[in-house]
């Protein structure tokens, strides 16, 4: 990086620092209110819940992990973004009218308000640990690989500035985060673009022509296998076992999607503390944002391998003598011209800590909220849970920056270690979810199996079937552990639904338009790229 770069580098460090520091100035007399600061409640506006969601999402395992998928295996990895637009929509409609009618502010209060304690409170610890060891692990790592590359710092420096990025961020609370989401995404959407633009029109020069829609034609002409949405079971096995046909349109992908995007308080917690229209129409930015963002990061990542097949990267593209794909967007921010890079180096830095930081408070509200508060502080007052809930996010930062380098992140490509990780939970989770919304019947004990028995079932599956697609066994656990929690609930039948009211399911005005033209829009991608 030159100069120029760095002063790009520079400017966003300030803008984002300095508008987080006036917000906290700001907020600093209302502080003590737990709920104003893990969730900012009525605070943000539509547009900083759409994007602070995507700030959260969108981080290393997507600029490095999918990218490095798209290398390899080419468009088919979109599908995590394209079916995540359609959930969104789902969680808009029928989660979120259920999650605030209720007033549930954590996951944890929702499965004891809906079960009971023991079940709440295992959850909260798997959270914990899923949280701390696979997100922020896996975020700290492919951030500090990506960051090290192109600056050439050590690797550790880069980890711990990252952490201490993210700390200043959170430590102001949600609404912080929020508004300062937004000028991360708006770096992140700029700066992943032009990555995208140069990578795509390095591809037309290195075939003697120019121009972006030319390059776009060289990326189907030259790598033509990397375009297909659908992979068949008789072709490339690897890819099938990641993504297993159609099963990422009817099978697996729907509950690590729902799971993640309406059961998941790293992400919910964004629009929590909001009414329901404006929760909702911020759902829907997110979803259009999610529709762009395989340009973003999965692009570059056919880009990348179109050129290595050129010739190019041929050494840079190795770690430890063996061709490495979660290297391919690192080595393209290599080749961008000064200011650019360093405007690029800002979208990627913008999307590690906005990630961090909402994953971290994440943390820290359950700790808080529903171990700390729940078993050891029940009348600790707000501006002690606020201290509490700042000194969580600083102690699992460190215990991050520990684990990581242990964790394997670099075996199989990062964001395929975070979807493998997270899918050992989530069929059962999003069972124990699942009934307890749709179901009254549903009992304690059928959600206490979904969620133990479902994660040691996802377990033996994990040792003892590694030719069946993950996704698949996702499925199975899934159906299993509803089936039981069926047999469990006639048994002994729960009085405690929800509070439900079926007019808030029912969509109008800009937010049933813009239903209509998401799914439009995705039925003509996969009819396009099947």
């Amino acid at each position: 990086m030159q100069l120029i770069d760095y002063i790009v580098f520079g400017i966003y460090f300030l803008v984002v620092a300095g508008y987080g520091w006036s917000i906290y100035q700001r907020k600093k007399q209302k502080e003590a209110s737990s709920n104003d600061y893990f969730l900012a409640e009525g605070s943000l506006t539509w547009w900083a819940i759409g994007a602070s969601l995507i700030a959260s999402n969108i981080s290393a395992e997507q600029f490095i992990g999918m990218s490095g998928n798209g290398f390899n295996m080419g468009l088919g990895i979109s599908t995590y973004e394209w079916m995540a637009a359609a959930t969104l929509l789902v969680v808009g409609i029928f989660f979120m009218p259920t999650y605030l009618r209720n007033k549930i502010f954590t996951m944890p209060q929702f499965l004891n308000m809906r079960y009971n304690s023991t079940v709440s409170t295992i959850m909260a610890i798997f959270w914990l640990f899923l949280y701390v060891f696979v997100n922020l692990t896996a975020i700290l790592y492919l951030g500090a690989l990506a960051v090290s590359t192109i600056s050439g710092l050590d690797f550790t420096m880069c980890m711990l500035f990252l952490a201490a990025f993210a700390i200043i961020i959170t430590l102001g609370g949600m609404e912080v985060i929020g508004y300062t989401d937004v000028i991360q995404v708006f770096f992140l959407i700029i700066g992943g673009l032009a990555t995208t633009y140069m990578a795509v029109t390095l591809v037309s020069e290195q075939f003697g022509t120019s121009g972006l829609m030319t390059g776009v034609s060289l990326l189907q002409e030259k790598a033509g296998d990397h375009f297909h949405m659908i992979f068949k079971k008789d072709g490339n096995h690897a890819h099938y076992m990641a993504l297993p046909g159609l099963g990422v349109l009817i099978g697996g992908m729907w509950i690590a999607n729902l799971n993640y995007w309406g059961c998941n308080q790293y992400i919910t917690q964004r629009a929590l503390g909001a009414d329901l229209k404006t929760a909702r129409e911020g759902i829907l930015f997110a979803a259009f944002l999610k529709i762009l963002m395989p340009i973003i990061v999965v692009v570059p990542g056919i880009a990348a391998y179109v050129l290595h097949q050129k010739g190019m990267f041929q050494q840079e593209m190795l770690k430890d003598g063996v061709l490495n794909q979660d290297n391919a967007y690192p080595v393209l921010l290599n080749l961008l011209p000064a200011g650019l890079k360093g405007l690029s180096f800002a979208a990627l830095t913008a999307a590690i800590v906005a990630s961090l930081a909402g994953k971290a408070n994440s943390i820290s509200t359950i700790f808080t909220l529903d171990i700390y508060k729940k078993f050891f502080g029940k009348d600790t007052s707000e501006a002690q849970l606020v201290y509490i809930g700042r000194a969580t996010v600083v102690v699992a930062m460190l215990i991050a920056i520990v684990a990581s380098p242990f964790m394997g992140i670099d075996k199989k490509g990062g964001f395929q270690f975070i979807q493998e990780m997270t899918g050992l939970v989530s069929p059962g989770l999003f069972a124990a979810f699942f009934m307890g919304f749709f179901w009254k019947k549903t009992n304690s004990e059928g959600a206490l199996f979904a969620i133990v028995g479902g994660f040691l079932m996802s377990l033996w599956m994990y040792k003892y079937m590694p030719e069946v697609p993950f996704l698949d066994k996702m499925g199975y656990v899934f159906l299993i552990c509803v089936s039981v929690m069926v047999a469990l609930g006639l048994w002994k039948p729960s009085d405690k639904g929800l509070e439900v009211n079926s007019e808030d399911f029912k969509i109008t005005g800009n937010f049933a338009i813009g239903t209509g033209v998401i799914l439009t829009m995705i039925a003509i991608l996969y009819y396009t790229f099947w």
